[in-house]
């Protein structure tokens, strides 16, 4: 029974510099990991915008058929195009088009502010998880300190 007494003091400082070392690990870690969803949303956000670009050469690909084809069937029906409805008509399509790649281009800015937001959230994240690493490396540190103290 002596001999434990006499070693307590070894196996609380060996244990207490073992979970300091534990929850700096900890910390280190799951700031890597925010870090690293950080970076994944980022990208994503960079994906959303292409893809507004894409949705908008798509939809444009889609405008000149119809436009096309409207041309045509005015065309058919004896209507000069660019003139009265024939104007119209193309001009409300026009106002269309610009509406719908504003919308499209809007919508995706949103999502990739939304993407970077949640990017810069998760940073956040990280640095508190690292922070609370600390708080408990320190928290182990005053731990060891009294129980190593009461040995005395």
């Amino acid at each position: 029974m002596t001999a434990f007494v006499a070693a307590a003091p070894y196996i609380v400082a060996g244990t207490s510099v073992m979970a300091f070392q534990g929850q700096g690990t900890i910390g280190k870690y799951n700031q890597k990991t925010e870090n690293r969803k950080a970076l994944i949303l980022e990208g994503q956000a960079d994906q959303l915008e292409a893809k507004a670009e894409f949705d908008i050469a798509q939809f444009n690909k889609t405008y000149q058929k119809v436009k096309g084809e409207t041309n045509v069937a005015l065309s058919k029906s004896g209507v000069v195009i660019g003139s009265g409805s024939a104007y119209n008509i193309s001009l409300a399509n026009n106002f269309e088009k610009q509406l719908q790649e504003q919308l499209i281009s809007y919508d995706a800015k949103i999502a990739a502010d939304n993407k970077r937001e949640e990017a810069n959230f998760a940073r956040i994240k990280g640095t508190i998880a690292r922070q609370q690493s600390k708080l408990a490396q320190i928290g182990t540190i005053a731990s060891a300190s009294t129980t190593l103290l009461k040995f005395q």
